[in-house]
C-alpha cells in the first residue's frame, strides 16, 4: 500500500512539477500545519478556529511569514522560493496585493517542495520560525 503522507518521488519527478503545482501542494501542507498548531493550543473551536486559520494562511499573512524565514533559507530553498514568487499567476484575489500574493505563492511552493522531498525536519524548523513569535488570539 502506498503511503500518501510520505510520497516517494525522485528529484527529477519533483523538478517537473510547476511552481504553481508546488504551491498547490504547499498550500495544503501549510494549512494543515496551521490547523494542527491551533488545535494543539486548544483555544478555539468551530467558527473561531476557522477564522484563526484564515488569519494565518491569507496571502498577507503568508507574505509576512515569508519575510521572516527568508534569512534562514539555503541557496537551493531560495531558488525554489524565487521560482514560486515569479510564477505566472493569472488572477490575484481582490483582498490581496500582487506582491503579497507572489510572496504567498513562493512560501507555498517552498513548503510543497520540501514536503515532496520528505524534508519534514526542515518543514518543522521553518514552521517553528514562522509561528514562534505569533500569539494566536483567543477565539
Amino acid at each position: 500500500m502506498e503511503n500518501h503522507f510520505h510520497p516517494q518521488m525522485t528529484l527529477d519527478q519533483i523538478r517537473t512539477i510547476s511552481a504553481i503545482g508546488l504551491a498547490h501542494i504547499g498550500d495544503g501542507v501549510f494549512e494543515l500545519l496551521v490547523r494542527t498548531h491551533l488545535c494543539k493550543q486548544g483555544k478555539a473551536t468551530g467558527k473561531g478556529l476557522h477564522r484563526a486559520t484564515i488569519k494565518l494562511v491569507c496571502a498577507e499573512a503568508q507574505s509576512a511569514h515569508a519575510k521572516k524565514i527568508l534569512p534562514l533559507l539555503t541557496d537551493e530553498e531560495l531558488a525554489v522560493y524565487k521560482r514560486g514568487r515569479n510564477a505566472q499567476v493569472h488572477s490575484v484575489p481582490s483582498h490581496a496585493s500582487r506582491a503579497d500574493y507572489a510572496a504567498a505563492t513562493a512560501l507555498e511552493s517552498l513548503f510543497g517542495w520540501l514536503y515532496l522531498q520528505g524534508h519534514q525536519e526542515r518543514v518543522n524548523t521553518l514552521f517553528d520560525a514562522i509561528m514562534s513569535p505569533v500569539e494566536t488570539e483567543e477565539v
